[in-house]
Order: structure tokens, then sequence, then C-alpha cells
């Protein structure tokens, strides 16, 4: 039985397809099935239920995943107790979606290098679902997302909440109007992250809840782009505070509406089952410090 066997059947099994299971181990179907066949010859056992083209766990291979799970998290704990060894590099992997990781990961970083320098960070920046996924498949050993999250396997820390500020050009009717309502913002144009995006979804949500439909007249990859959009007059949009820079000022106004502002939640997820490296405490601590200066 070889290590890799175990990866390439937690990747069935969350995939429910041999095809991307193959995709995301980066190894060729065939390749793939053949070392799950032999796995299952080993074994005795069917592992997976062959339904056309999904894929599902027999009651035996629903028995020998959770055992594969925890020994390749054993396994992962191992190597990074190893690391935390005085004399050695500590590498830790965090993540964070895209409206945390330009303004908070940073000056994080930059701080734990002057404290901390033998931490190696490697960081990932991605949409919240991508990134809780990395967590519990033990790529990444944290991820700073917007909650609520539910999966009974994650701990999940809240670490702030902060409203989400309408942005607009300075030239835009809306700049000089004291007070603003959400209402008034039913016939505007909506420029908004792409549709995997948190706080996109909780725009849509927050306007839903007061009986508009958002017309969103672009989709953008990145935050840049939506404030540059914004201040070209081309629509309006919603952003979290932490978004919001010194620069802008020039182009663009903040308001916060009036009324039952949205707002949202950021938290820190971590597996339970995970060896959390003092590498990680370190960052955590340095994070919770500055949020402490700054929100």
């Amino acid at each position: 039985m070889e290590l890799h066997q175990l990866r390439y059947l937690i990747a069935v099994a969350e995939t429910g397809n041999f095809t991307r299971a193959a995709e995301r181990v980066n190894v060729t179907q065939p390749s793939l099935s053949q070392q799950i066949i032999n796995l299952e010859k080993e074994l005795g056992h069917k592992l997976f239920h062959r339904l056309g083209r999904r894929a599902v766990p027999t009651e035996a291979g629903i028995a020998f995943l959770a055992r594969a799970r925890r020994v390749l998290l054993e396994l992962d704990d191992a190597a990074k107790e190893l690391n935390d060894s005085p004399d050695l590099g500590r590498h830790i992997f965090i993540g964070g979606i895209p409206t945390v990781v330009p303004y908070l990961f940073p000056q994080l970083i930059d701080e734990c290098r002057q404290r901390f320098p033998h931490l190696i960070i490697h960081t990932r920046e991605n949409f919240r679902g991508q990134l809780v996924r990395a967590v519990l498949e033990g790529e990444l050993d944290l991820a700073l997302v917007s909650l609520p999250i539910k999966e009974p396997r994650l701990s999940i820390e809240p670490i702030f909440t902060e409203p989400l500020l309408l942005v607009v050009g300075k030239d835009h009717p809306l700049a000089s109007v004291v007070t603003v309502t959400a209402s008034d913002l039913a016939d505007q144009t909506f420029i908004l992250l792409g549709e995997s995006s948190s706080v996109a979804m909780q725009i849509q949500r927050f306007c839903g809840d007061h009986d508009f439909e958002p017309r969103i007249g672009h989709r953008c990859a990145q935050i840049k782009t939506v404030k540059a959009l914004v201040a070209m007059g081309l629509g309006i949009s919603i952003l979290p505070k932490v978004c919001r820079a010194k620069d802008d000022t020039s182009q663009l106004v903040y308001k916060r509406l009036s009324g039952r502002e949205p707002e949202r939640e950021v938290g820190i997820v971590r597996h339970l089952q995970r060896y959390q490296s003092r590498g990680s405490e370190q960052f955590l601590g340095v994070l919770r410090e500055s949020l402490l200066k700054q929100l």
C-alpha cells in the first residue's frame, strides 16, 4: 500500500469522479484508476460503486476513507513537529480571501520576518470555498475567510467584524448625499467581484433583503479593478472597510449606509485534527495584535 494511493482514494471520494480526481492530483485518469484497482485488490474489497461517471464509496470504502485521512494527517503532523525545531526554518502555509490578503498580509508578513526570522510564510489568495477545501485537505495550516462556515471538521475563530461601505466616484450624485439608504441603490449599476466572492454574494443578499435585484454592470477579479471602474463613474460598489486605502480619497467617496447596514465577519479556520505548529501560533499572535491596533 502506497501513500499516493491513499491520496488518490480521498480525491475520488471528494470529487465523486475519477476524471476530476485525476486532475486534482495531477495524474492521468487511467493511472489513477489503476492505482485504485490495485488498492482494492490488496484490501480484498471494492471501495467505490462505479455509477456511470459517478464514483460513490461503498460501505468498505467509507470505513477505509476515515482511516486513510487519519494516516495522512498523522504523517503531515509528524513532519511539522520535526520542522518546529528551533534550528530549522519553520514553514507555514496560510490563505486568505482577496478582500483580506492585500490589506492585511503584507504588514503581517513583514512583522513576522522581524520578530521570527526562522519563520517562513507561504501564502495563497483565493475565494472562500477553495481555501476551506485546502484547509480540509491539509494544503493550508490556516485561512482567513468570511463567516459563517458550517464544517464540523474545522476550528472556526471569529476575529473581527466590519461594515461594508458604499463606494462611489467623487462626481457621482450619491457622493454629496448626506444620508444614503438601501432604496437609493435600487436604480444604480453595480460593480462587483466575481460570483465566487463571498462579498459579492453578501451584497446580492443585502439587496434582496431590501426587495431589489442589483443591476450588475461589471464583474471584476480584483478590488483594484472595482475601484478603478467606480472612479471612472461606471457604477457603484460596496466594499469591506478594510479595503479602504489612504490614496483612494482623490477619486473615491466611501459612505456608510443608514439603517441596517451590511457587515461581514472574518474568522480563522483550521483543521481540528491537524497539529498546530509553533509557526502558526506565532503568526496568529501577530495577527491578533495587529487587529487590536487597526480595528
